[in-house]
């Protein structure tokens, strides 16, 4: 009879964490890489409608600047070069493109209320748009969209594309210390510590709205009852747990269209 071999010892297994920087340069160019492949995650998802949508991150020394996509530059395309600096204002300090003025408002004004906040993710997604029409939240019809029982807020409004900086206000007030937001009619928005947790938030919370949606074409989704919901949450709600969540999704973009880290 074979023996079967011993265990190996627990200190032996390797298993990734999300890395610390030595310094801040190092720092800006892990968010830079980590951002142009979330947009490009995006991209192959479908998530990109024409020039909508947005990812930034919060640069680590000019903390009221951050990275973003280029107005107009395809989702699929973007590098780590082609990301703009721009200032809270809305003023391009770094790169040679435009930004999505209207979009950005809205994420300048969640980064200042949400000094946590190292990214927000914006687009306007198929499924997310449909559940943003209904002016409903998601509910806690499964494991993945427990993740989200009592930490999304709806945004009960729609005033047309968001321009000034008062409606961003209002939206990062409702916001609130949550980490995504229904925007009534227009589709969803999340916020992380890093950018993979932004980026899986989005994704989940995305891939949670079809469900919910098929849900109830097809009947009556039987609820997760509340103790269970907000036990699953404290076990799959951190954003730890979102960072460890989209790793295989950085390492196949990263290792497919290894160009993305220039």
């Amino acid at each position: 009879m074979s023996v079967i071999p011993d265990p190996v010892p627990v200190d032996r297994l390797h298993f990734a964490m999300p890395p610390v920087h030595a310094s801040a340069e190092e720092e800006r160019t892990h968010r830079k890489q980590r951002l142009a492949g979330a947009l490009r995650v995006f991209g192959r998802f479908g998530y990109e409608e024409g020039v909508s949508g947005h990812i930034t991150a919060r640069d680590p020394e000019y903390t009221d600047c951050f990275w973003v996509n280029p107005f107009g530059a395809p989702f699929e395309e973007v590098a780590a070069s082609d990301l703009i600096l721009v200032n809270g204002d809305g003023q391009v300090v770094r790169g040679g493109q435009h930004v999505n003025q209207a979009a950005f408002t809205v994420h300048a004004q969640v980064h200042r209320a949400r000094p946590d906040a190292v990214a927000v993710a914006h687009t306007h997604s198929l499924h997310g748009r449909a559940l943003a029409t209904l002016g409903e939240l998601l509910d806690p019809i499964t494991q993945e969209a427990c993740a989200f029982y009592q930490d999304h807020a709806l945004y009960d409004a729609y005033t047309g594309v968001t321009v000034d900086a008062e409606e961003g206000r209002r939206i990062a007030v409702a916001l609130g210390t949550f980490k995504a937001i229904v925007l009534r009619n227009h589709g969803l928005l999340t916020v992380g510590s890093s950018v993979d947790a932004a980026a899986w938030w989005f994704i989940a919370l995305e891939r949670c709205a079809q469900v919910q949606l098929a849900a109830r074409a097809a009947g009556k989704p039987v609820l997760i009852d509340h103790r269970e919901a907000l036990a699953t949450r404290e076990q799959l709600g951190s954003d730890l747990v979102a960072w460890i969540n989209y790793q295989p999704l950085w390492r196949r973009i990263s290792r497919a269209e290894p160009e993305l880290l220039s």
